[in-house]
């Protein structure tokens, strides 16, 4: 959680004032004097008072936006609905609800001056709407104090106390869909990408997330918002599987929200659907490449969430052998995040490493060699840039060059802080997955099995201690080579249990099908091998690969 924190507050800082999360705040009761565009966000609607049917339209647009998690075009969308009709109390409120923090981003200090100017306006307005829209103005109010008073409670306390009002007022109006969903999203901002412990548990308030959002499913299973917060609120756990409903519903319900047509991809990796995630956020990339090119939005969407698209398509390409895209996807990822961006925002530096990454997973050892040094300044692109050298040294039988490889990213590992990040894990926590990893296929190649087997179960248990990212902060799944170096040894049991292990983390992923199929094969379990050889034809449909083992 802190180190997720500390990447959301740098991507606000290198954003803020320059491309702030939101636009160049106004007056909360100037006019807008030119209307936001209009987008193909599906059919949900929001009723509010309001004279004007256009002002609705743009409140419903507005709302969608927020569940689609591009908060800078919402409060465009709620500030067109209030220059429509200047008396609209919910437009007011709507600006304030997506000038706050969220899940991936915690609030804006320059935002807190426009929220609180438009939650007072929309607390002035209130007498004038339903008693349910006060509920909701009411709420809100909890979340904000007014901006230099010395007596305003934390972040911290004001989000409590909104998550508070909210879970009052779905109480009050449990058959509001939209209550329900926000008082959902309070709790998940509360804290933010720890539902679940590492070994299934859930933390507290995450029941209670989970039990909301099936309550608000069950009589309005289109919301765009309880679809989207119910895969976030399931994807860490042991059984992301009771999303799949969810994630099949969504991808369909707001065509011009790139974000919310990627979002099925979170739970589609996850229950091992590899090919369909990979195309989803295709479809979704391409619904954010069209909305850059001809709006230009200067906000944190386009350099935070269009990326991400990317991201999951080289991933789930990845993992289901496809690796055309997989490159294209990496070529195009680290255009997307440039280094003079990475140099701005020090933990995105994941991303550097992502063509290094593609070359080792289909073992392209040619190519890792003449992979130039990355900068000297970047550690951890430098640590991945000897890790993958010592794995093409070792794959070609040049033991000591890899092993001097080894040491050197030792070194980096070492020196590094240890709460430098990268992604929402430190630094030196990934690299030590790949310092073990390269130790035991070193060890390997060196016949000393018993070694090799070590050092991947220790990488093993560094992998498993990641905190939970999608796409995975590790790329390739350590199991994966321990199985095929135990069923290289003769150990087709012991490799048949490290597969089955890791089917359990990746589900259906034809690497590990492969392997298990071998392990079936040696040990003439002939019908079993036959049934999960089908398993892998189904899961390797799409690739442009053949495999002879679980890892290059």
């Amino acid at each position: 959680m802190r180190v997720h924190l500390t990447v959301a507050w740098l991507i606000a800082a290198a954003f803020s004032p320059a491309l702030a999360d939101e636009p160049a705040p106004a007056p909360a009761s100037a006019a807008t004097t030119t209307k936001a565009p209009l987008f193909d966000l599906g059919k949900w609607h929001h009723a509010i008072t309001t004279a004007s049917p256009e002002a609705q339209r743009y409140f419903d647009q507005g709302l969608n936006l927020v569940y689609g998690f591009n908060h800078a075009q919402a409060v465009a969308a709620f500030e067109t609905a209030a220059a429509l009709d200047p008396d609209c109390a919910m437009a007011y409120w709507g600006k304030a609800l997506a000038l706050g923090p969220n899940i991936n981003m915690p609030m804006d200090s320059t935002a807190e001056a426009p929220a609180w100017e438009a939650l007072q306006r929309a607390v002035m307005l209130a007498p004038r709407v339903s008693e349910a829209e006060r509920g909701y103005i009411q709420a809100l109010a909890k979340r904000y104090g007014e901006p230099g008073d010395p007596k305003r409670p934390s972040r911290a306390a004001l989000d409590s106390a909104y998550a508070g009002a909210m879970r009052g007022l779905w109480k009050r109006t449990p058959k509001d869909a939209d209550a329900g969903t926000l008082f959902a999203e309070s709790m998940l901002d509360l804290n933010p990408w720890n539902q679940w412990t590492n070994d299934g548990k859930a933390n507290a308030g995450t029941d209670e997330i989970v039990a909301t959002l099936e309550a608000v499913l069950a009589m309005a299973p289109l919301c765009p918002g309880a679809n989207h917060y119910y895969i976030h609120a399931l994807e860490a756990s042991p059984h992301p599987e009771r999303a799949v409903p969810a994630a099949e519903r969504l991808g369909r319900l707001v065509p011009d929200a790139g974000h919310l047509v990627h979002m099925p991809g979170h739970i589609l990796h996850r229950v091992g659907r590899y090919a369909e995630s990979e195309k989803i956020n295709v479809d979704a990339a391409r619904v954010d490449s069209l909305y850059v090119e001809r709006y230009h939005p200067q906000s944190v969407y386009p350099m935070m969430y269009y990326p991400h698209n990317v991201h999951f398509i080289w991933s789930s390409a990845c993992f289901d052998g496809h690796s055309a895209a997989a490159f294209a996807a990496a070529k195009r990822l680290e255009t997307m995040w440039t280094l003079d961006l990475v140099h701005m925002i020090p933990p995105i530096e994941f991303v550097c490493p992502t063509t290094v990454y593609t070359l080792v997973r289909f073992g392209h050892w040619d190519q890792v060699l003449q992979q130039p040094a990355p900068p000297a300044e970047l550690r951890f692109t430098t640590g991945i840039w000897h890790y993958a050298r010592g794995l093409a040294f070792a794959a070609t039988g040049k033991l000591d060059p890899a092993a001097a490889e080894h040491d050197s990213l030792a070194a980096i590992i070492a020196a590094l802080p240890p709460d430098a990040p990268v992604g929402f894990n430190s630094a030196a926590a990934v690299l030590r997955v790949a310092g073990g990893a390269l130790k035991g296929e070193i060890a390997a190649r060196q016949g000393k099995v018993d070694e090799a087997v070590a050092a991947f179960r220790a990488a093993i248990a560094e992998e498993d201690g990641l905190h939970y990212d999608e796409p995975p902060d590790w790329y390739l799944p350590v199991r994966q080579q321990l199985g095929a170096v135990l069923l290289a040894a003769g150990r087709a049991g012991d490799a048949e249990a490290v597969y089955r292990e890791d089917l359990e983390h990746y589900r259906d992923n034809g690497w590990s099908l492969f392997g298990l199929a071998q392990c079936l094969r040696a040990r003439k379990a002939t019908a079993e091998a036959a049934a999960v050889e089908k398993r892998f034809a189904k899961a390797w449909a799409h690739a442009d690969v053949k495999l002879t083992a679980s890892r290059y």
